[in-house]
């Protein structure tokens, strides 16, 4: 698994991608302004790839723009699909090259690439890659999409449940990149973690505050992703923040990422930033660490007594 970290790698690691196809490309697109990425996709097509593009239906403001690229791709040869109109917004950014899978928390917009905090994720994991494939699919055919591995994070099947788990199990610092964190039920549990000595810190806004909480503002850059690290050893990336909306009721798509190499990569980068935003990384006593391990130990015996 590798990371792409914007604005710092541009727009090389997708043109790369695209440049090298030989068999398929597909792209899910919910804004878009690259004319590079544009003639790459059409000189794939020249080369023989097949490539299909699936469209969001409707997005903030560029919808003339979406139709636009649409009838540009197809007089290409590029196969076009435009999402359904059963969700409010399908706001996933992936694309398939071959038998590698993208995730990305950026559009492929000067704006998101260029002038704004995002990352990505390179993934050559054949099952990811698969279940990336028949979400795919099920949104290219409208048809229901049935979530076969939680490592892909799709809103709205799998993404309360599987981002809600990934928090609770945090022991030690949770780090979180979002524009606004206010669903209720993921507050409560930013709460609980905070409460049992967990270090929560975010770059972007919470909606209420929270004790042991700590925010700031991401500093000189916009802000286009939505990413945790948690514990230094694993992360998250992807489209959905943790708002109800995002969680429930769009087409949000992420990766949850077990490459410790990549979770400290990120984790890195979140220190830069948090650095320049004033902020000092905090540093939580372990014997807070360890009262909190505790409490959960004792929860944990409690149910399952009770279970018994």
């Amino acid at each position: 698994m590798q990371l792409i970290i914007q604005p710092d790698d541009g727009l090389s690691p997708l043109l790369k991608a695209v440049r090298k196809a030989r068999k398929n490309i597909d792209i899910v697109i919910f804004r878009f302004d690259r004319p590079e990425l544009e003639k790459a996709l059409e000189a794939a097509v020249g080369r023989g790839v097949v490539v299909r593009a699936l469209i969001a239906h409707t997005n903030r403001g560029g919808e003339k723009s979406l139709r636009k690229l649409e009838l540009k791709l197809l007089a290409a040869g590029i196969t076009v699909a435009r999402t359904a109109d059963d969700l409010p917004r399908y706001h996933g950014k992936m694309m398939i090259v071959d038998d590698v899978l993208y995730v990305f928390g950026f559009n492929y917009t000067k704006l998101d690439i260029e002038k704004s905090r995002s990352f990505g994720v390179i993934v050559k994991d054949q099952k990811l890659v698969k279940e990336a494939g028949a979400l795919f699919e099920a949104d290219r055919t409208r048809q229901a999409y049935m979530p076969g591995d939680d490592r892909l994070v799709v809103s709205p099947e799998s993404s309360r449940e599987v981002l809600t788990t990934f928090i609770k199990r945090t022991r030690k610092q949770l780090l979180i990149y979002d524009e606004k964190v206010s669903d209720n039920h993921v507050l409560r549990v930013l709460q609980q973690r905070a409460k049992a000595g967990v270090e929560v810190r975010v770059i972007g806004k919470v909606e209420r505050p929270i004790d042991g909480l700590v925010a700031r503002k991401m500093p000189g850059l916009r802000l286009h992703v939505r990413a945790m690290i948690r514990d230094g050893t694993t992360a998250f990336v992807g489209s959905q923040s943790l708002r109800k909306l995002e969680l429930d009721g769009r087409r949000e798509v992420g990766v949850l990422i077990s490459a410790t190499r990549v979770a400290k990569q990120m984790a890195d980068v979140f220190e830069e930033d948090w650095k320049e935003a004033g902020g000092k990384p905090l540093a939580v006593p372990e014997a807070k660490i360890e009262k909190g391990k505790e409490k959960e130990k004792e929860k944990d015996a409690r149910v399952e007594s009770k279970a018994s």
